[in-house]
């Protein structure tokens, strides 16, 4: 009888770490993140506004360092939920992964990085580009495909008209162009603007409003994941959308101090600046939903860069039950 007890015991405290929850009731949901950068705004707002506190979540934050390496975390089972380019779901779908990635929510619409050059240039133009060399990230990985996709929108052929350097890891970008001898990188919030007033690089473009509506940068979790634990999502997707609602409905000086303490090492004025850029160019999704068609883009986009030849239908890699 007391080996049987001690049985129980043991499946039902497995089933609990399986879960995510604690005897209290607890959800602990490990998320990894891509990168930190106030691109991801509407979350963090979520997380130090209290809205998953409200959902009796408490979120551990990882970083990833870069989409493949969230993405691998996710598939080993190290983390819950990832917050990374959707393009990595795509080919861990058309690798055929019986449990692969599908996203559960967008929560962003536009690529989030800006072309620095190593002086200001007020008039910039795209044919600027033509004969110099920028780096771009990793092959494959949404900002060096974004990157490619506006050049060419603009009249600038990749690998002809100019060199797109795909051989430096993303966390690594912007320490290359500045050691090196480069004329142009693409960087993330607030990466950018922190070279910038160091003198170490200048803004010229926003690559997000060059290239348009995208799903971008997304949550997903495996598909085993949210079969077993779909209240799990629907709680999560619950807080998220609170944290969207806010920054949508809020000025730049309540989304600063929303999502300071998510960013304590960076300057007031850094933040306000980075915020101020992001909603010019409007990048941050309304809800949880992505639409088919912006899907579509995604797809031509990762085509177009020579990356895929068929792509997962939108009903099989996304979660929209859950919208």
């Amino acid at each position: 009888m007391k080996k049987t007890i001690i049985l129980i015991t043991a499946v039902f405290v497995f089933t609990l770490c399986l879960s995510g929850c604690t005897d209290t009731g607890k959800l602990y949901l490990t998320v990894n993140e891509v990168t930190h950068s106030v691109f991801y705004a509407p979350f963090y707002a979520a997380v130090n506004l209290g809205y998953f506190e409200q959902e009796n979540i408490e979120i551990e934050l990882i970083n990833g360092g870069g989409s493949d390496k969230s993405m691998t975390a996710l598939l080993a089972g190290q983390a819950d939920i990832a917050l990374l380019g959707p393009e990595t779901a795509v080919y861990v779908l058309n690798e055929g992964k019986s449990d692969y990635a599908v996203i559960i929510a967008q929560l962003t619409k536009k690529d989030g990085s800006f072309l620095l050059g190593k002086t200001p240039d007020d008039n910039f133009s795209w044919d600027k580009l033509k004969g110099k060399s920028i780096i771009g990230g990793r092959k494959g990985g949404m900002p060096q495909m974004m990157l490619e996709y506006a050049m060419r929108q603009n009249g600038v052929i990749p690998g002809v008209d100019a060199a797109v350097r795909t051989d430096v890891s993303f966390d690594l970008m912007g320490g290359a162009f500045i050691g090196g001898q480069d004329d142009y990188v693409a960087l993330f919030e607030p990466v950018a603007s922190t070279m910038e007033l160091a003198g170490q690089g200048y803004i010229v473009a926003s690559i997000g409003e060059a290239g348009g509506d995208i799903p971008y940068t997304c949550f997903m979790c495996l598909d085993s994941y949210l079969d077993n634990h779909p209240e799990n999502a629907k709680a999560f997707l619950r807080a998220l959308k609170k944290g969207q609602d806010f920054v949508a409905s809020a000025s730049t000086p309540e989304i600063v101090d929303a999502i300071a303490p998510s960013f304590a090492d960076s300057d007031l004025g850094l933040l306000t600046a980075v915020v101020n850029r992001y909603k010019d160019i409007n990048v941050w999704n309304e809800g949880a939903a992505m639409k088919k068609e912006d899907y579509g883009h995604l797809i031509e986009i990762i085509t177009q860069a020579g990356i895929i030849d068929r792509a997962p239908d939108f009903e099989t890699i996304t979660a929209g039950e859950l919208w």
